[in-house]
């Protein structure tokens, strides 16, 4: 890819849209859906000495994940956050693990 290619698809990618999702009303409550949203992107460019060839390339990565939705009803605004249950059991399992690990190397120590 092009750099000039990438950064144009950079720019139309990395846009508002891609965070805030279309608002929607059911039972006058409207639920605005919201996610957040990280990119990288790497490029460059040389020349061969020998023969003068050039080139130019690179590329770039989006991720993106639910964070919540702000819920209007009747004229206030709340922020419902997301809960990624997953994220939650991973970060106990390998907390628990560490613990357990830590605790053993202790007594290990000890004798």
């Amino acid at each position: 890819m092009k750099l000039a290619d990438l950064t144009t698809s950079l720019r139309d990618t990395m846009t508002v849209s891609r965070v805030y999702g279309e608002p929607y009303e059911r039972d006058g409550v409207t639920v605005i859906p919201a996610a957040a949203v990280r990119g990288g992107a790497g490029g460059g460019s040389g020349k061969k000495g020998e023969t003068g060839e050039e080139g130019e390339g690179g590329g770039f990565g989006v991720n993106a994940y639910p964070a919540g939705a702000f819920v209007i009803k009747d004229g206030s605004v709340s922020w419902q956050p997301a809960v990624d249950v997953n994220r939650i059991v991973t970060i106990a399992v390998l907390g628990w693990i560490t613990l357990t690990w830590l605790v053993a190397r202790g007594r290990r120590r000890r004798r």
